[in-house]
């Protein structure tokens, strides 16, 4: 089956409405997804993308009825992964010797994953162009990162759409194709989760990569994603949201995710979130139990949030283990800009509270006082964590109006001090000083020293960051100058 979208372009690819898992099983998929490839029929025939592996007999069907493989003058590959590109070795096997273009970066994703090192590759670089005839172009763009080292977009000239690989989609499977024909309030969730999810890391990059494209000052008329909806109605409204979400994103918002062994925990997230409400009625409370809500929906309010309350009980003094697994994630998916506190109930000993204040510290966050409960939150230390809530959103208000209420008049006797309360752990501080002239790669956080240079690449010591040549290479992660950032700028986040 064909979709037409525009001219002589047609989608090819595959729904796939029972996938359940991305990425091992580490993104769960709620809504299904879609492996869009597409067919442009000018002078030249050309296939961009092809579908999941586990399609590839049915991709190869439907392909021939719709056209002659042999009538395919080249294949592009805007990214290597298996989602995009698992059914090129049934393709190939149909027509070899056709020219696959993709980036330099590409081939060893492509021959990692397929093991045909004798394909005809044809590289291409950012600018490069290719005429398919009809007065039509390709432009490619090589986009690292986004998210994975070989990725790239591709736009054809004359019916000035963009096919813009994982960037601006979403797995989110739907019977129609395009933005306008579907639930808008569905396609924006799985757009943020999506973005939360996968892009966070890169946002940076995702910022000066829309500003790349739209220094070609060409006009977009349809952005055509490798998953779910093509953009057709108003497609820059997707691009102002990236650029929004890149720009350390926050909401008026508090998530509150926790494990329990024996519900204690879950007593104080209870009690700490109306707390929360009892001071500021107007910011939005999320609680999730991490062993029984989706963690991706987690993260995505995590994404949303200005700030976080991460509980644990303590097990063999250490956190539970999904809460663990889910600080590694956060650590990963590096937010920036957001406030977090920890807490929990314990028996003889509280090193989970302490391991996640410090983890949380480490990934970025501004963390604020520690709360621990020694055994089942009684009546006074179920006051002492709603106190602790009332006190933490007054710190993380946004809204001047928020006033904290008077103090509970049940009682005239002076309160005593909040025990369970732990000692703050200092944030890291960064060894650099505050006329640093480093710079900063934000996808793995090596750091350029002016003062050593790099040898490797002829950049001498005491060369400045202006001074490097364009052609310089992060020795870590193999991206260019447009990945750094400056070190003081860098919230923290490498030192």
């Amino acid at each position: 089956m064909t979709i037409h979208v525009k001219n002589n372009i047609h989608w090819v690819g595959q729904r796939d409405w029972e996938v359940q898992d991305f990425h091992g099983t580490e993104y769960k998929m709620t809504k299904g997804t879609s492996y869009n490839s597409y067919l442009i029929r000018e002078e030249k025939t050309v296939l961009i993308d092809t579908v999941d592996h586990r399609f590839s007999h049915q991709f190869i069907q439907n392909l021939e009825m719709e056209i002659d493989l042999k009538e395919i003058d080249f294949v592009v590959v805007n990214h290597a992964e298996e989602d995009h590109s698992g059914a090129l070795s049934a393709l190939m096997e149909k027509i070899p010797g056709t020219p696959i273009y993709c980036t330099e970066a590409a081939i060893d994703s492509i021959v990692g994953h397929h093991h045909h090192p004798e394909w005809n590759f044809k590289t291409v670089k950012t600018g490069d162009t290719i005429d398919i005839g009809n007065g039509k172009q390709l432009i490619f763009i090589e986009a690292p990162m986004l998210h994975w080292p070989d990725s790239m977009m591709t736009y054809l000239t004359g019916d000035a759409v963009l096919f813009s690989n994982d960037a601006f989609g979403q797995h989110y499977c739907d019977e129609h194709l395009f933005n306008d024909e579907v639930d808008q309030n569905e396609l924006m969730e799985q757009c943020l989760r999506y973005y939360s999810n996968i892009l966070t890391p890169f946002s940076n990059l995702v910022t000066a990569k829309i500003k790349e494209v739209l220094s070609f000052n060409v006009p977009v008329d349809m952005i055509a994603t490798s998953h779910g909806i093509v953009w057709r109605d108003n497609p820059t409204q997707i691009v102002h949201q990236y650029l929004e979400w890149a720009d350390n994103y926050q909401e008026d918002r508090i998530t509150i995710f926790y494990d329990s062994m024996s519900n204690n925990t879950r007593m104080m997230a209870d009690a700490i979130a109306q707390g929360i409400h009892d001071f500021d009625p107007k910011v939005a409370v999320k609680v999730f139990n991490v062993s029984k809500h989706d963690k991706n929906e987690i993260l995505a309010n995590v994404f949303r949030s200005k700030g976080i309350f991460v509980g644990s009980s303590t097990m063999n003094n250490v956190m539970m283990p999904k809460i663990a697994g889910m600080l590694e994630e956060i650590t990963g998916l590096r937010f920036r800009g957001k406030k977090a506190a920890a807490f929990g109930s314990y028996g003889w000993n509280g090193g989970a509270v302490d391991r996640i204040h410090a983890r949380l510290t480490d990934a970025g966050f501004e963390t604020a006082l520690s709360l621990k409960t020694k055994w089942r939150p009684d009546g006074k230390a179920m006051r002492e964590c709603r106190e602790h809530g009332r006190q933490i959103a007054k710190q993380w208000a946004i809204h001047s109006e928020a006033t904290l209420p008077s103090a509970p008049t049940q009682s005239t006797t002076k309160p005593e001090p909040i025990a369970p309360i732990a000692e703050v752990v200092p944030a890291k501080q960064s060894s650099h000083p505050a006329d640093c002239q480093c710079m900063i790669c934000t996808v793995c956080n090596w750091i350029y020293d002016p003062a050593t240079g790099e040898p490797n690449q002829g950049v001498e010591p005491g060369t400045p960051w202006n001074e490097v040549p364009d052609y310089f290479l992060c020795p870590e992660c193999n991206l260019g100058k447009d990945v750094f950032i400056e070190h003081n700028k860098s919230n923290g986040e490498a030192a």
